[in-house]
């Protein structure tokens, strides 16, 4: 097996060892440096698609502008994953960054539509990009809503960053073989999205799914296209052998789940930064919501049953919920379901014929995206 040297702080490649790269700048600085290098290669490609394409429109630079900062937020895991995946057969270089920024802009894409059919008003700390055209409209005094037409240009937005993902691959400069090792695979993750997302559409606490139709559901909508697939496809453009591909798999799938029970459970109890209720109000029966359905005494489930089905939810009734939740245990299940996933995933990865330093970054992101909530 062929397993490449991961060189260079900055991810591109200087000739440096890279247990040396390690010791002298730590997983934070070379994570930073693939971060950094692909938002690069991102606002380069959506700078020239916009030149391309959005220069006719008024106020175009507003439009531009909307889309880059779309398209180069975040954390970046998906394209980290997918750089990673790279890594276990590749040589490092600007032409795996560039594929590996097509996630950010089908991640952008999600995020669009996601917040409309969601009705979220604020993304990142920031009005939803549907709630800024709406704006947009407004203050331009256009005929017609001012809603609709947010809605509706975030949809199409969201489009044309779904479109942009698979240019910015295509024309990334690896190889065709390359790009024809992988296609299957990124398409299968585009179909898994957006049936994820419709299931998650449909996924009503009142039907009262059971936990293992839920995960399925998360796996589709959040899990798969953050860590499995991303892996899986720059695994793929690598060229990397069997063995690795099924480890990437194992681990991706683990992680991804861990990934979503850390959303579900942010989803009802927030963070410091993050107020939380938000799936209670939307009454989404996620893993958190089941589980505790399943955990609770007859009373409780009769008490969780009432807000279920009630006609409407006010900041009490969803206080009152949370608070059920807690009660069962529903919490502390989930927080060992994350453990469970993220052990199995570290002893999968310790036991793989991999690069150390490749190994060492896979265990310590399977830490990082399933601690905090990361996005």
């Amino acid at each position: 097996m062929h397993r490449t040297s991961i060189v260079g702080a900055n991810a591109a490649g200087s000739e440096t060892d890279p247990s040396a790269v390690g010791r002298r700048v730590g997983l934070d600085g070379w994570l930073d440096g693939v971060r950094d290098r692909v938002a690069e290669h991102v606002r380069e490609f959506v700078r020239a698609r916009c030149v391309c394409h959005v220069r006719a429109l008024p106020d175009s630079d507003f439009v531009a502008d909307l889309l880059a900062e779309f398209s180069t937020g975040g954390k970046y895991l998906r394209s980290t994953f997918t750089y990673l995946g790279w890594l276990s057969a590749g040589e490092p270089g600007d032409s795996a960054l560039r594929a590996a920024g097509s996630a950010e802009l089908l991640h952008a894409f999600a995020l669009v539509q996601d917040d409309v059919m969601d009705g979220s008003l604020v993304r990142r700390g920031r009005p939803a990009a549907h709630v800024r055209l709406a704006d947009w409209h407004r203050t331009r005094g256009l005929s017609g809503s001012s809603e609709w037409f947010g809605t509706s240009s975030a949809v199409l937005l969201g489009d044309l960053l779904l479109v942009w993902a698979e240019q910015l691959l295509r024309e990334s400069g690896l190889a065709a073989s390359a790009l024809d090792r992988a296609w299957p695979a990124y398409d299968q993750m585009r179909s898994e999205l957006a049936m994820g997302q419709f299931a998650d559409l449909v996924n009503d606490a009142r039907r009262l799914p059971g936990l293992e139709d839920v995960l399925a559901v998360a796996r589709s909508k959040s899990g798969n296209y953050t860590v499995k697939r991303p892996l899986e496809i720059g695994a793929l453009l690598a060229g990397c052998d069997a063995e690795v591909l099924d480890v990437f798999r194992r681990y991706g799938t683990l992680v991804g789940e861990a990934f979503q029970l850390r959303d579900d459970l942010i989803g009802v109890f927030g963070t410091p930064r993050e107020p939380g209720g938000a799936d209670l109000w939307d009454r989404k029966a996620t893993t958190v919501v089941v589980l505790a359905r399943d955990l609770a005494s007859p009373v409780v489930r009769e008490r969780m049953s009432e807000l279920f089905s009630a006609a409407e939810l006010d900041a009490s009734a969803v206080e009152r919920w949370r608070d059920l939740i807690a009660s069962t245990g529903a919490r502390d299940r989930a927080e060992e379901l994350i453990a469970d996933r993220v052990s199995e995933a570290l002893r999968v990865v310790s036991s793989a014929p991999m690069e150390p330093f490749l190994g060492e970054v896979l265990a310590d992101m399977a830490i990082r995206c399933t601690e905090d909530g990361t996005r």
